[in-house]
Order: structure tokens, then sequence, then C-alpha cells
């Protein structure tokens, strides 16, 4: 046998390390957000729209509508209740969170508002969650709200019947005054 080794006798062949990182963000929020998040503080989920009757409402507010790019200044607020439009079952740990799997993870699209934003849902059989579901928010004590989305612990199922897909985030539209 020759002394050279081939490469994969001379050097041991790696797959991967382990290389743990923490980043700290450091967020500004613009003026929507700020609102949204100064509500939240209260207790109560908003929105906002264009200032025209049947103008969707985005959850959380961007400031503009991502259809049109026109400002959105109508602050709407919207139920704690909510339908999930999709989910996910998580089933791989997540560093650092304090949630062991399988949990589920939806797109919620508050009664009131046309579009979805994500979060927990709990109290429930994975197996059983469904598109179409209702959920409402089971909020942390008052004592505890900050500036947060996680001021809402989780959603859970509720005793309503379900939506027909082709109506999720069609639902009419409070808070607008004509």
């Amino acid at each position: 046998m020759s002394e050279e080794k081939s490469m994969s006798e001379q050097h041991e062949i790696i797959t991967g390390i382990e290389a743990p990182i923490y980043l700290k963000y450091n967020f500004t929020a613009g003026a929507a957000p700020t609102r949204f998040l100064a509500q939240l503080k209260k207790g109560k989920l908003t929105g906002q729209c264009r200032a025209e009757p049947g103008a969707p409402v985005y959850v959380p507010p961007r400031g503009s509508c991502p259809a049109t790019g026109l400002p959105t200044e109508q602050e709407v607020e919207v139920s704690d209740k909510a339908t999930v439009q999709s989910f996910t079952i998580v089933h791989i740990p997540i560093p650092g969170n304090p949630i062991e799997p399988p949990f589920v993870v939806a797109n919620l699209v508050a009664d009131g508002a046309n579009i979805s934003f994500i979060h927990l849902m709990s109290e429930c059989d994975n197996a059983e969650v469904h598109i179409g579901q209702r959920v409402q928010a089971i909020w942390k004590p008052e004592d505890e709200w900050d500036y947060a989305m996680d001021n809402i612990k989780y959603f859970k199922p509720i005793d309503e019947p379900d939506v027909p897909v082709e109506q999720i985030g069609k639902l009419p539209v409070t808070g607008l005054e004509g």
C-alpha cells in the first residue's frame, strides 16, 4: 500500500458543528406599529385601514395598504376572537423556547380583519386543529401586559361553528364610520 493516504483517511470528515450564537435585536417601531403596541398594552387588538367604506383591515397595521401602497390611517379595534387560516404542528424543539413540542402555530384572522397574523394555539388536541376553526385569545394577567404581542399567551378553540374556507378574511368589517 502506498504511503500516501486518501483524503478521507488523512482527515476526518466533518458533517456539522455546534456553534451557539445569541443575537439581540432592537426594533424601532414606526407610527402604525407603535399605535398597535400601545393598544396591546391596554388589552386591545387593533388594525388599520384606508378611510373608505369596505377597505381591508390589516392586523397588525403596517401603515400602508400592501395592495395599493396608500396610507392606512384609520384605526379599527378588532375582536380577540379569530379564525384559523392555516397552521403548522411544530415537532422540532426550538433552542431557548420554553414550549415543548409538539405545539401548534397558526395564521389567525381576527374578527373584523382581513389579513392573518401568527400566534400560538393551546388547550387543544393538535390533531383536531383545522382550517376554519374558531379560536379566542387567552391573555396574560393585566399586570403583566407590556408593549408586546405576547400579552396574548395563546389562542384556544371555542365552541362556535367553523368559518367556510372561502369566507376567511372576508367577514364583515366592523368599526368603520361611514
